[in-house]
């Protein structure tokens, strides 16, 4: 799902933009004004089922018609059609950010700022029921960082001859996970997938050598994982039956944003949340509990006002939240304490800690792990 268009695929996307257009010049030459639905992005608009493992789509739709308020924003939907179209037909890609900068040749809906052009991008890629990947966008974002018992089978750019990369022998480094991944094949005998927040972490976890202590894979996440990272730990995790473990603050943030996209998805891109998620996901990382079973106290970190409102707009709106009870518990704990709790917390009582007490203790007992 996140690789570029095979001919077919980019002959029938190229059918329904023109179909659009179509749509719009008749309309026009009628007398009518045009119009466009796009799904609406939200989590207001989406549903969770335990049984499917991530948000998808109700059927709330945002209907864009031609107006003199929304003139701009309607022309720039029409360009950015037009742009992927050329795309398509040329074989060419272009990253969000290039994609930002060609805008400026568009006149008057020329875009004043990338987020203008990336939520354009999401409208285009939801009417059209495609990926980005596919109508030939690059994200700009990191795909996240990978360390451990793994070899990712890649293909050389020119020759197309097969690469082993072995993930365990990039020294004080580590693997980069690309922005295309479909097309990798993986092989490893870990006993399971650690996706971890931080860099800072992650590093430690590396220098440590935890992935040879736990036989696991490490994956650097960055704060909020890239919709490439996402794709690579789920392909990782099904084709090798892997259990994804999480190692995430103990916020809010680290919760909702980072943990809770990962495992299923957002609502902001429901529409391809069934590719772009880990259902199979736990959650590891520090709770509100371990405040006092790893005698952190004097390392918490007061909850700041976004924080107390993130927390409280989840127990009302998150389809998830709303789904676990656990999770609802584990939050009415963390805004009783007034805390959070970052990964690096664990240092107060050594560098080692994590990887010598910490992650051993709570892989004892996978069972108590948040779901």
């Amino acid at each position: 799902m996140s690789k570029a268009a095979t001919p077919e695929q980019g002959a029938a996307v190229v059918k329904q933009i023109r179909g659009v257009a179509a749509d719009v010049r008749g309309k026009v030459l009628d007398g009518r004004k045009p119009n466009m639905n796009v799904p609406v992005r939200s989590l207001g608009n989406v549903s969770y089922k335990a049984r499917d493992g991530y948000f998808r789509l109700k059927g709330a739709m945002m209907e864009r018609t031609l107006t003199v308020n929304t003139v701009k924003t309607f022309a720039q939907t029409l360009r950015m059609m037009a742009l992927a179209k050329m795309h398509i037909e040329t074989r060419k890609h272009s990253s969000k950010r290039e994609a930002y900068y060609i805008s400026k040749n568009w006149g008057d809906a020329r875009f004043s700022e990338q987020p203008e052009s990336d939520a354009i991008m999401d409208d285009v890629e939801a009417m059209l029921r495609v990926n980005r990947e596919q109508i030939h966008f690059r994200a700009d974002e990191h795909g996240g960082s990978v360390a451990g018992e793994l070899v990712v089978i890649d293909k050389d750019r020119k020759t197309g001859k097969r690469l082993e990369i072995d993930c365990s022998r990039f020294g004080s480094g580590s693997y980069t996970v690309p922005s295309v991944v479909e097309h990798l094949e993986f092989r490893t005998k870990a006993r399971f997938i650690l996706c971890i927040e931080t860099n800072g972490t992650f590093e430690r976890l590396v220098e440590e050598s935890y992935f040879q202590t736990a036989n696991c894979v490490l994956v650097a996440m960055g704060g909020v994982p890239s919709r490439a990272c996402r794709r690579f730990v789920r392909l990782l995790a099904d084709t090798h039956d892997i259990p994804v473990y999480v190692f995430t603050d103990g916020d809010p943030y680290g919760y909702f944003n980072i943990y809770r996209t990962l495992k299923v998805g957002s609502g902001n891109a429901a529409h391809l949340n069934e590719f772009f998620c880990v259902p199979q996901a736990r959650y590891l990382g520090v709770t509100p509990y371990d405040v006092d079973t790893f005698d952190l106290k004097d390392c918490t970190h007061p909850l700041e006002a976004v924080d107390i409102k993130r927390a409280q707009d989840a127990l009302r709106n998150d389809p998830f939240v709303i789904h676990h009870k656990k999770w609802q518990e584990a939050i009415a704990v963390m805004l009783k304490m007034g805390k959070r709790v970052e990964q690096q917390a664990f240092a107060k009582h050594g560098l080692e800690y994590v990887v010598t007490k910490y992650l051993p203790a709570k892989l004892k007992h996978p069972e108590k792990f948040l779901p």
